[in-house]
């Protein structure tokens, strides 16, 4: 299986999980509003600390993004494995063709991480890593969250990737009484160069769960191998899932993989031959 050697030291413990209650929730993303802003008001007043996001047919503008790129693009010259192109904005309105995001907080203020493949203004269709706070909103959309109040996902340094990412935290006191609303669930991270879907069966197996349903997650992978015998050479992609389940055990993925050119491919995994890169996102409800 592909792998790539991060910069830091590699952590012993290669999977994060946390159990907990998600609920669903759908709502509308307002005009005129950040991206940011739009998505992360209503799971605050819904109670979220955590929580992914899926969203079709947004339209946008301004909209800013980037894509996965070398390690030399850092600002500050830190060592990585792999880094992002510079911000690009396409002119005119850009419509989503599904987006994902990771819920969580900054420094203590609410926070997304998103993933997208779109359609821009002149027809070309890309993908890629959203810039949350410099886009925004030009007509309402729709989005479906799971989110969870009682597991909650932060932003810490990674002494392994050199990176800031979001990481699995305890969950702060919301001042609500009684018992957890919602389903079981699970929120993970996987760290690199594990595969993506025996991973999966890994938690699964660690939290006694057989058939589960992934929600709105987000990564980035080593390239991508498809069980249709198509692939994504680049060592850097950012990735959504469009479909996943883990069935009696075993897991399936089906995924929207951007590569550094900011083509997107899709296709479902093939177990084995898929390593994260640099981190991956994960929510499971029973």
């Amino acid at each position: 299986m592909r792998q790539l050697v991060q910069p830091g030291p590699v952590h012993p413990q290669r999977i994060d999980t946390m159990r907990g209650h998600a609920r669903e929730l759908r709502f509308t993303l307002q005009a005129g509003l950040t991206l940011a802003e739009a998505v992360t008001t209503p799971l605050l007043q819904a109670g979220f600390q955590a929580a992914a996001v899926s969203i079709e047919g947004a339209v946008l503008a301004p909209f800013y993004f980037v894509m996965p790129g070398p390690p030399d693009g850092a600002p500050d010259g830190a060592a990585h494995v792999a880094y992002f192109t510079a911000a690009v904005c396409p002119p005119g309105q850009t419509r989503v063709l599904r987006a994902a995001c990771t819920f969580g907080f900054s420094n203590g203020s609410a926070s997304i991480h998103c993933h997208a493949a779109w359609i821009e203004a002149d027809g070309r269709r890309r993908g890629g890593h959203i810039l949350p706070a410099e886009t925004r909103l030009a007509e309402p959309a729709q989005a479906v969250a799971w989110g969870f109040a009682d597991a909650r996902i932060e932003t810490a340094p990674d002494a392994e990737t050199n990176f800031t990412l979001f990481q699995i935290a305890p969950a702060l006191p919301m001042g609500r009484d009684g018992p957890p609303a919602g389903v079981p669930a699970i929120l993970a991270r996987v760290r690199p160069n594990e595969d993506i879907l025996t991973a999966i069966e890994r938690i699964g197996l660690a939290h006694g769960l057989s058939d589960a349903v992934i929600r709105g997650s987000v990564g980035s992978l080593v390239g991508a191998r498809f069980t249709d015998g198509s692939a994504v050479d680049d060592y850097a992609t950012e990735v959504l899932v469009t479909r996943g389940e883990l069935h009696d055990g075993k897991a399936s993925l089906d995924l929207l993989v951007v590569d550094m050119q900011g083509n997107v491919h899709q296709g479902s995994l093939v177990r084995g031959e898929n390593p994260v890169l640099i981190t991956f996102d994960l929510m499971l409800t029973a």
